[in-house]
């Protein structure tokens, strides 16, 4: 950037320094490049039309009308223009999700559909222009060339393994595009391409048709493959799917469009594979919901602790009052708790520190309570009493007993404090509860 600002400056300052002569003739000479790129490109674009057109007219002849892309196009457009007047930002995930994007412990645990509906999810405007530019542009000579069938049923199979994938890698993100599915295309096309030069005709794509689809197809392909590591693995197993299906379906595409036959054989067994890595993949735990009601019931029973205190220093409650209120109260509402995180299964391992940091508030927590309690009994004062069959108690002896008891009672509940802190620590690492 810095050398072409400096060169700008330098061709400006040699300009002005020139006579009116000089400058007068070098704007024609300017002009005249310009007129002779603007003939170039002209004369190319002749050229590659007259090349093309016995190919796109044996393309027209094998299938008259594409139907699928425009229908593709159409439904991303519009369910994003829906988007666009429905509740919610564009760009946040819970907005996506309830729109019909990918999400692993929703589309895992029944809603399988997303890994469908997720194509047609478009998370911003560029992303959807850059997937339209590319699906329309490759669409349009795909569909005539393999037919309406073959066509939706590898843009689907693509989609789906990708979104599967995505699941498989990443199964707390948000998946949503129609990349996965239109590098899925490609593949297809390059394996159509492939068959074309071997068994050569009319619809073999010619190197001119490639070079027009060149442009559209590198920006298409770098915004993709560097948009995220998430995308970059879902886009490239679209491909590969592609070019699988595309070896297996178009063969003797030169000749005929591939049979239904072949083509319903083929998706039979992608679906298999496919319901077959589902079936791996079912049941993935969210935690957060439950990280949450832990975090709730961490200020609930402190809450209700304060407030038996508050009792207690009024006279309204014992200290043995208190600490029965610990065992039979708060304890058994973290112990029930600590069991319904325990039994959650399929526990992503993005969310593994999470689980680590309740179980530690758990174990601190539950210590903490007991020492507490244990604490809150022995500071109830003792009282001499006279026993027939011992000697009496003297008030020396009962004033020992008594600061003794009094002073295990404060380490007790010192001890019991310095657990909580750590426990509230252990659950401060746990962070702000963010249920889907």
């Amino acid at each position: 950037m810095l050398l072409i600002l400096f060169v700008s400056v330098v061709l400006g300052f040699a300009f002005f320094r020139m006579t009116p002569e000089e400058r007068a003739r070098v704007l024609q000479a300017v002009i005249g490049a310009i007129r002779q790129l603007q003939a170039a490109a002209t004369t190319a674009a002749t050229r590659s039309r007259s090349a093309c057109e016995p190919f796109r007219d044996a393309l027209r002849a094998r299938t008259p009308w594409a139907v699928v892309t425009p229908a593709l196009v159409a439904l991303n457009a519009m369910l994003f223009v829906a988007m666009l007047f429905g509740a919610g930002a564009l760009g946040d995930p819970a907005t996506l999700v309830g729109w019909g994007a990918s999400f692993g412990p929703r589309t895992t645990n029944g809603e399988w559909w997303r890994l469908v509906t997720s194509m047609f999810v478009q998370p911003g405007l560029l992303h959807l222009l850059v997937n339209v530019a590319g699906l329309v542009q490759i669409g349009l000579i795909l569909e005539r060339l393999v037919g309406r069938f073959t066509f939706a049923v590898v843009y689907l199979t693509a989609g789906v393994f990708a979104s599967l994938v995505s699941l498989s890698i990443f199964p707390m993100a948000v998946s949503a595009g129609a990349s996965g599915a239109i590098f899925g295309l490609y593949g297809l096309l390059l394996a159509s391409s492939v068959w074309g030069l071997i068994h050569r005709s009319s619809v073999t794509i010619p190197l001119a048709a490639v070079k027009s689809l060149a442009p559209a197809a590198v920006v298409f392909i770098l915004y993709n493959l560097t948009d995220d590591a998430i995308g970059s693995a879902a886009e490239l197993t679209g491909l590969v799917a592609g070019i699988v299906c595309g070896l297996v379906v178009a063969r003797g595409v030169s000749v005929s469009k591939p049979s239904a036959r072949r083509v319903g054989a083929t998706m039979a067994a992608a679906a298999a594979i496919a319901v077959a890595f589902a079936f791996v993949m079912r049941g993935v735990t969210d935690v957060r919901p439950e990280i949450g009601r832990v975090v709730a019931l961490e200020d609930r029973t402190a809450a209700a602790y304060r407030a038996a205190v508050e009792r207690f220093r009024n006279g309204r409650i014992t200290a043995a009052g208190l600490a029965e209120m610990i065992d039979h109260t708060i304890v058994p509402e973290l112990h029930a708790a600590d069991s319904r995180l325990k039994a959650l299964d399929r526990v992503p391992h993005e969310q593994q520190p999470l689980v680590a940091a309740a179980e530690d508030y758990f174990r601190l927590r539950f210590e903490s309570w007991r020492l507490r309690a244990e604490g809150l009994r022995r500071t109830d004062p003792l009282t001499p009493r006279a026993d027939p069959k011992r000697e009496p108690v003297s008030s020396e002896s009962w004033r020992l007993r008594a600061e003794a008891q009094h002073r295990a009672s404060m380490l007790t509940l010192g001890k019991a404090e310095g657990i909580e802190r750590e426990s509230l620590e252990a659950l401060h690492r746990i962070g702000p509860a963010d249920p889907k």
